[in-house]
């Protein structure tokens, strides 16, 4: 039988977590833990679900789609209308554009300020 788990935060190492917490507020319109601080922050949703940044002095941002520096993790976010203008949209906020592009007709691939890549689809 198998173990009921319900995945409850994704957390990502960054420079600066209030920074990154920022970014993704805009992005998705989730609210900021009002403990948040410059060591640790997340965005939390009515559900319970949390996305966690954490400091890490160190941060190396990952090299994708180079395998020098792995992407360490991959979130994937379904937006409201367009794919183009989300695109805009979260360049305008901050995130980049890799110049690889697996499939753009049916998902983008950015990066958040930190260098995380994420994609992102219509829904």
């Amino acid at each position: 039988m198998p173990l009921q788990m319900t995945l409850s935060a994704i957390t990502l190492d960054c420079p600066d977590p209030l920074a990154l917490a920022a970014f993704y507020r805009q992005a998705t319109g989730l609210e900021l833990h009002p403990e948040s601080d410059a060591g640790f922050a997340a965005l939390t949703r009515e559900d319970g679900l949390s996305i966690g940044f954490q400091r890490v002095d160190d941060h190396r941002p990952p090299t994708w789609p180079s395998p020098a520096v792995p992407q360490q993790l991959h979130l994937c976010f379904t937006v409201g209308g367009e794919l183009d203008e989300a695109e805009a949209r979260l360049v305008e906020l901050g995130a980049g554009r890799p110049d690889a592009q697996p499939d753009e007709r049916r998902w983008r691939v950015l990066t958040d300020p930190a260098g995380h890549p994420f994609c992102i689809l219509e829904g």
